[in-house]
């Protein structure tokens, strides 16, 4: 089948180190073939690196989108803008791949997910993890009965950001909470294979830390699943590196160490009663087997596994949140069963990007990156 066109729609550090290598893991069925920016300088040398031809500013987006040159976009520009480039490439015919969270308010999920099906192109969320066999390891092992039933679910995720990165401005759909939340959430709602059907939340920013004038420094939440069952997490733009989830159960628990990142090896250590047992997962291509499931799904028409709706519960749950830190009450939640939950099943394997290229004109999110 024909090879899938790509362009890729915001060239910041994501796109820089992990998009834009990941094609060439992907080329199987995908093919880097347009780049966007309002950066001339980046879009100049990035597409003489990688023998792009297509490239183009924000004004020029419709343009390509409708040159016939592509035929689905990667959008890695800031939360905010998430809607208007996907009804744009809508419009155009071409499929959306867009980075999470789908969108800042649920209004702007449910208008992508409405484009997109009007215009019978297909929408995928790239979360990433439903594809990496760390992750989806964890939820064989607990759905198996591995550690009892599951009771409570933990998880810490934070790192030092840089003043003035994107992530802690308000405009552009910035905060803990969405950032870094999100992995947070969706972990344990895919942990659980579940939905909340309740959640609490209070936020709380360092006096005087600039960084965090517009939005939160960090948000501790407490969600409560059916079978009264808990999940809680901390999210926190303040913090020293951290990125762990733990998932207890009534005969052992299970813990990954870390578990969101994608630029390292990820760990499982298991413990069921005494015992006790580790496992590596080595550092892998996280972003290339999203590129393959999107095109596969384009090529053979399937709905791709993690769809609009998978981003808009996200969205939906996100906002309750942060109405509860509003208000200092618990949001009652009732919320639809996805379509599709992630298996091992779906699990893509390509190498690791032995050596990630150096960004131009972006930086790091962290300040010790």
């Amino acid at each position: 089948m024909k090879k899938i066109r790509y362009a890729v729609v915001g060239l910041g550090h994501i796109a820089q180190v992990a998009v834009l290598p990941a094609f060439g893991h992907a080329t199987k069925n995908s093919v880097l073939a347009g780049l966007v920016s309002d950066d001339s300088n980046k879009l100049k040398q990035l597409g003489r690196k990688y023998g792009v031809r297509n490239l183009a500013d924000y004004d020029g987006y419709d343009a390509l989108c409708e040159s016939g040159e592509i035929d689905a976009v990667y959008l890695a520009v800031p939360n905010h803008l998430h809607r208007q480039y996907t009804e744009r490439a809508a419009r155009a015919g071409v499929h959306v791949l867009c980075e999470k969270p789908m969108a800042v308010t649920v209004k702007d999920a449910e208008a992508m997910i409405a484009a997109c099906r009007k215009a019978k192109v297909k929408l995928m969320i790239a979360y990433r993890l439903h594809f990496e066999e760390a992750n989806l390891e964890a939820v064989r092992m607990i759905n198996s009965g591995k550690i009892g039933e599951p009771r409570f679910f933990s998880s810490d995720f934070g790192l030092d950001v840089r003043k003035g990165d994107i992530r802690v401005r308000k405009e552009t759909g910035g905060g803990s909470l969405w950032d870094l939340g999100i992995y947070c959430l969706n972990a344990a709602r895919y942990l659980f294979k579940d939905e909340p059907v309740e959640v609490s939340a209070m936020s709380a920013s360092r006096e005087g830390d600039e960084r965090f004038s517009k939005v939160e420094e960090m948000v501790a939440a407490t969600l409560r699943f059916p079978g009264e069952r808990l999940a809680h997490f901390v999210c926190s733009f303040g913090s020293a590196d951290i990125a762990s989830l733990r998932v207890v159960g009534t005969k052992g628990d299970l813990r990954l160490e870390p578990a969101y990142e994608y630029a390292m090896p990820l760990e499982h250590q298991l413990t069921v009663g005494e015992k006790k047992t580790s496992k590596k997962f080595p550092k892998r291509d996280q972003f290339a087997p999203e590129l393959l499931h999107f095109s596969g799904c384009i090529q053979n028409d399937r709905e791709p596994g993690p769809s609009g709706e998978e981003g808009l519960l996200d969205v939906r749950i996100i906002e309750a949140l942060y109405r509860s830190a509003g208000s200092g009450k618990r949001v009652r939640l009732s919320l639809p069963e996805p379509s599709h939950r992630p298996t091992l099943r779906q699990e893509i394997r390509r190498p690791p990007v032995r050596k990630p290229p150096k960004p131009i004109g972006t930086k790091p999110p962290s300040r010790s990156g």
